[in-house]
């Protein structure tokens, strides 16, 4: 079902791991932003376009995880975009004769059958500077940034006043960071992420995040922060004072503290592989 958050802009919630798709309403059709995850989720977010008399004119996916890639056949051919990184990344995976076995791996078993990935990670690379979605509606600008995933972007759908960031600001899901290779410093990557959000903040009044919950007004600046202080927390050793980990998070969901966990692991091996 689909439910407005601001002119113009609507979301279709999965309900496993509280996917947001967002909608995005033109002049000729709809922008769908992360569409997912199951096929009958998908089905029924397509029924709900044609009845409406919205045909999809255009998809973006943030970035290239395996839930912000997905597409179903109901929802038509338009092009889908992401960053010219994120498309790279999916091109790489999907070179690989064992691609569906991999991208099947990481789907939560109770929904492996029932999530289709024949149209999976089909991504139309942007050139890399491009600032604005093509397509024939409220202009949305792209911030591409290094948190989180190769070639993660937000929108911000200027018209609207609306923030579309991916897997960032939720209230469910504390900060994921990308992986430790030894080439990168994901915390310091994360920290820049959130500087370029911030630096939007107070042009919009709706953030959406790719799981979790609308957050609207000072709740934008807010997450940022909640983040943020998450974020510091791990850099500088301590035990972060966060909501969304331990005995206060939302029950069902005490799996973040193994995220939180799981993280803290890689980390430290990655600093071990980096010291002399």
């Amino acid at each position: 079902m689909l439910n407005q958050v601001a002119e113009g802009v609507l979301i279709h919630r999965s309900e496993i791991l509280r996917n947001n798709t967002v909608v995005v309403q033109g002049r000729g059709g709809v922008l769908l932003v992360d569409a997912g995850i199951t096929g009958d989720e998908m089905a029924c977010l397509a029924s709900d376009l044609r009845e409406s008399g919205q045909p999809v004119i255009a998809g973006f996916s943030t970035h290239p995880d395996w839930d912000h890639v997905l597409w179903h056949a109901e929802l038509g051919e338009a092009p889908r975009y992401g960053t010219a990184r994120c498309a790279a990344f999916m091109r790489d995976l999907l070179s690989n004769a064992d691609w569906r076995a991999r991208a099947a791996e990481g789907l939560p078993p109770e929904i492996a059958e029932e999530t289709p990935l024949d149209l999976f990670g089909l991504i139309t690379g942007l050139p890399p500077g491009t600032t604005r979605i093509p397509w024939d509606g409220p202009t949305v600008r792209i911030i591409e940034h290094p948190a989180h995933a190769q070639g993660h972007a937000a929108l911000v759908i200027e018209e609207r006043g609306v923030l579309v960031v991916g897997d960032m600001l939720s209230d469910l899901f504390i900060p994921m960071f990308g992986d430790v290779n030894g080439a990168n410093d994901p915390i310091e990557e994360y920290l820049a992420g959130l500087r370029l959000l911030e630096g939007v903040a107070d042009d919009v009044e709706v953030v959406i995040p790719g799981h979790g919950s609308v957050g609207r007004g000072a709740e934008v600046r807010e997450r940022i922060e909640l983040d943020r202080a998450y974020v510091h927390a791990v850099r500088d050793a301590r035990v972060p004072d966060d909501p969304r980990i331990g005995s206060s998070v939302e029950p069902g969901w005490e799996w973040v503290n193994d995220i939180h966990e799981g993280q803290l692991r890689r980390l430290a091996q990655g600093a071990d592989r980096l010291s002399p």
